[in-house]
């Protein structure tokens, strides 16, 4: 019989990515919402070009990029408040029930980890931040590999270090593309739909479907 892994990825996932300016919500302004939604989407975007045009830059730099073209799309901040938002970033608030979800998996028996874009010193101490230190085997980061999901190569990353085979992992994602990139590789993957989005890639399906982390414990027997 094989491992039981569960991997997880991290920003979206396990950690709410509009925290961060949610927390500074006074000093970037009305304009706050907006600035998160495209620092979000543009920190993405810059991932997936600099993967499919073979320019290597570490998730910061992408990060960094992506809040810059935010701030001058939605309106100028001082220097000190853009500043805080990137420290800020690297303490995301988790999202409320990771911890006990974790919990719930670990007392099953399976094997956990994350495996994100995110650079190795961000993923350690977001996970520090949010006490979920003692809850993970692995924390993988794409940069070991120098490209970002959905290569298969960073999906590959977590085979090699579990010496697992594909029907080990299930993969577990709020980002629908991730969901899509993990089916396409092999992984059982599981959408975490918290805000109810319509599907997409309806050639890449998700395994299952959950509204939250604690809908994952019964997937273990399921498996």
């Amino acid at each position: 019989m094989g491992q039981i892994i569960f991997v997880f990825d991290a920003y979206g996932t396990l950690f709410d990515v509009h925290s961060a300016v949610a927390r500074l919500k006074p000093e970037v302004g009305p304009q706050a919402d907006r600035l998160s939604e495209v620092w979000r989407a543009k920190t993405l975007e810059y991932t997936w070009i600099r993967t499919a045009s073979g320019r290597p830059a570490t998730f910061r730099k992408c990060l960094i990029n992506g809040l810059d073209f935010a701030i001058a799309a939605t309106g100028e901040l001082g220097v000190d408040t853009r500043q805080r938002l990137l420290e800020a970033y690297d303490s995301l608030t988790a999202f409320p029930e990771v911890k006990d979800a974790l919990l719930a998996l670990k007392k099953t028996g399976v094997r956990l980890a994350i495996l994100s874009n995110g650079d190795p010193d961000m993923l350690d101490t977001a996970v520090r931040s949010a006490g979920l230190e003692h809850q993970f085997d692995q924390l993988l980061s794409a940069s070991e590999v120098g490209v970002f999901k959905p290569s298969a190569r960073v999906y590959r990353l977590a085979m090699t270090k579990f010496g697992a085979s594909r029907e080990d992992i299930t993969f577990v994602s709020s980002n629908r593309w991730d969901v899509a990139g993990a089916a396409a590789f092999g992984f059982r993957a599981v959408w975490v739909n918290r805000s109810h989005a319509p599907d997409e890639y309806a050639d890449m399906p998700a395994s299952a479907v959950v509204q939250d982390l604690h809908g994952l414990p019964p997937l273990v027997q399921a498996g």
